[in-house]
């Protein structure tokens, strides 16, 4: 890859609007450490382009024909090019953000992004540096928060409704036809899940949560 210290970074917009490629191109025109060296109008054509070009960086928009930002994303950095993907888009959704993190970019950024934003961003992506708009920072931050649901299995809820049922672990295993050390290890997991430390309260935690409902 480019030493970004000295020379200019190589930059390749991956865009299926003309005037937005355009834009982007005239905004960082001026910046003395970023060189465009091409475009493309959908993910296909970006893909080929970095791998003919081997650009430092790929800017490339999330909802595209022929090849959509995420597969164009998963091809780049299956390349032997090194070369960073920055995606750009008008998208800030979870379920978006999340596809194009897995597949590999090392950056974020939404269209309302300042120049001076943006060659920031080019520059960080091409150290390897993750770039995230503070939009996108904020909805992640903000979903690593949320408490997650917990799932207990099938044989986890049958153990537990046996504790409601006031049942001791030996007298659980004889109902379930299993071991007591499998009872107890099925426990042990349901205490995990749940983050408690006793029996009483796995199953008020459980009742709480709907998770002893039978289907």
């Amino acid at each position: 890859m480019t030493d970004t210290a000295y020379d200019r970074i190589r930059v390749v917009v991956v865009d299926d609007h003309a005037v937005m490629r355009a834009g982007v191109i005239a905004l960082l025109a001026d910046e003395p450490t970023i060189e465009i060296v091409g475009e493309a109008s959908d993910g296909r054509e970006g893909v080929d382009l970095v791998e003919r070009l081997a650009p430092d960086v790929a800017l490339l928009d999330l909802r595209m024909p022929v090849l959509d930002g995420v597969a164009a994303t998963t091809e780049i950095v299956a390349l032997p090019t090194a070369t960073r993907v920055l995606i750009l888009t008008t998208y800030d959704t979870d379920v978006e953000i999340e596809r194009a993190v897995e597949a590999g970019a090392v950056g974020y950024l939404l269209k309302d992004t300042t120049r001076e934003q943006l060659a920031d961003a080019i520059r960080s992506a091409a150290r390897g540096q993750t770039v995230l708009a503070p939009k996108v920072a904020e909805r992640l931050v903000a979903r690593m928060r949320r408490p997650q649901p917990v799932a207990l299995t099938a044989r986890e809820r049958d153990v537990l409704r046996a504790v409601a049922d006031g049942l001791s672990n030996a007298e659980i295993g004889r109902r379930l036809v299993i071991g007591e050390a499998t009872v107890k290890t099925h426990l042990l997991r349901v205490f995990a899940k749940l983050d408690v430390s006793d029996r009483t309260r796995a199953v008020v935690v459980a009742l709480e949560r709907g998770l002893l409902a039978r289907s």
